[in-house]
């Protein structure tokens, strides 16, 4: 007897498509057995998911004649609904005859064949590295966006674009094992506001450029390989009040992609964009990360503008604050929507801020127990972001309390003053005339 199986390959699918796996086995002998096994863990576990025993069951539904009588094909066919990531993998169909001629040996073959299945990223985000960031008006800074794509199988191709425009970027090379995050260096590191001597805008002369990502030289497409570009300034165009940024024509960035595999089997990917923030041309800039997937009939996106922040909203509760209160002063929210998150600051105009401290960071600041002294007092918060800054101010103004008892001498608690005093004078003299 002769037996030949084989199982019809299967294109990539997509997670929740209907699958259905195909076994043909040729055969002049008597059928025996069909099994279907899912094989994992590199081939060392294999699951049976279906068994036909020709034994028990004559109901051969799925068979048919093929030129003579005593040589059929079969076909034996196992259907998954709805797949799932788990489904990817390996999968084999034994098929077990009799022997024509003893009728008691068994002829046993099997073929297999790979489930490839697909699943769309679940999940795209743009944020900004080293956030909240504090504003630069005198150095020229780096600026990193990150995109993180989630729940794709297999990676997606990331890329960036701006004001609609795709970016032409200088790939970087991907971290070495074990690193951990990559944190960008700077790219650029330079007093733009130093205007006693002319500088050279080259990077060719910039100490430790050529170490900036730990390599012994510099990626292709820094600025080493960039022309020199040398502009003169005059003493009298820049200066400590109004400093400005310089920069080539147009702004270089740096690209890295990244990807890892997760537990459920799909992959996290991150790319990130690097180059050096220049506010006055990258403030309202939109940015947007993208990706392309088999899985997806069109690219996902995700966008965000460049935003300084402007005219912060800030609320006191109690709005009618009183001696021993405790007092929030909140920042609400602004007149425009803010990317990256802003730093906070908050300050006390001509004095250190209630518990002695000169500054506190944070969206709130929290004023325990206010005594009257306060009364009148300024308060300064700075919101900034690599692309501005902003100052805003508000007044406190402290209520007397009347749950508070005040003496009918002065309002400042002289006459609780001497009471307290003359209580301890007495006890004091009670304690002598006892000892004697």
């Amino acid at each position: 007897a002769y037996l030949t199986v084989s199982i019809e390959p299967l294109p990539p699918v997509v997670v929740g498509d209907a699958v259905t796996l195909k076994c043909n086995f040729k055969t002049d002998g008597k059928m025996r057995e069909i099994v279907w096994y899912r094989v994992t863990d590199g081939g060392t576990i294999k699951q049976k998911i279906f068994t036909f025993d020709a034994m028990f069951s004559t109901n051969f539904s799925q068979m048919e004649n093929y030129r003579k009588r005593e040589d059929l094909v079969y076909q034996s066919t196992v259907r998954l609904p709805e797949v799932r990531i788990s489904d990817n993998g390996p999968y084999e169909c034994h098929v077990g005859i009799y022997d024509r001629a003893t009728r008691e040996k068994v002829v046993l073959a099997s073929g297999n064949v790979f489930l490839n299945v697909m699943a769309p990223p679940t999940s795209i985000s743009v944020l900004a590295a080293d956030t909240p960031a504090p504003f630069s008006r005198y150095q020229a800074q780096n600026f990193t966006l990150v995109c993180v794509v989630s729940g794709g199988k297999p990676a997606p191709l990331v890329y960036f674009k701006r004001d609609g425009e795709p970016i032409e970027a200088t790939p970087l090379p991907e971290p070495p094992a074990g690193a951990g995050s990559w944190a960008p260096r700077n790219l650029l590191h330079r007093d733009l506001d130093d205007t006693k001597v002319p500088k050279s805008l080259s990077a060719e002369g910039e100490p430790g450029l050529g170490q900036a990502f730990g390599t012994a030289e510099p990626p292709r497409g820094l600025a080493a390989e960039r022309d020199p570009v040398t502009e003169t300034i005059p003493e009298t165009v820049v200066s400590r009040e109004f400093p400005r940024w310089v920069h080539v024509a147009e702004p270089i960035y740096y690209f890295r992609h990244t990807h890892a595999p997760v537990s459920d089997g799909t992959v996290e990917a991150r790319a990130t964009l690097t180059w050096t923030l220049n506010p006055q041309i990258d403030n309202e800039a939109l940015f947007s990360c993208e990706v392309k997937h088999p899985a997806l009939s069109m690219p996902m996106q995700s966008e965000v503008t460049l935003v300084a922040p402007k005219g912060p909203k800030i609320t006191m509760t109690p709005t009618r604050a009183r001696v021993g209160d405790t007092v929030r002063i909140l920042v609400q929210g602004f007149q425009n929507e803010v990317f990256p998150e802003p730093l906070f600051t908050w300050t006390r105009v001509g004095s250190r801020l209630l518990d002695g401290s000169a500054e506190h960071d944070g969206k709130e600041l929290v004023l325990e127990r206010v005594p009257a002294e306060l009364n009148g007092s300024m308060y300064r918060c700075t919101a900034q972001n690599p692309l501005g800054s902003t100052d805003t101010h508000t007044r406190l103004i402290v209520f007397e309390n009347p749950n508070i008892p005040r003496g009918p001498e002065d309002s400042n608690g002289s006459l609780t003053g001497h009471c307290g005093f003359r209580l301890v004078l007495a006890l004091t003299l009670t304690v002598i005339l006892e000892l004697t």
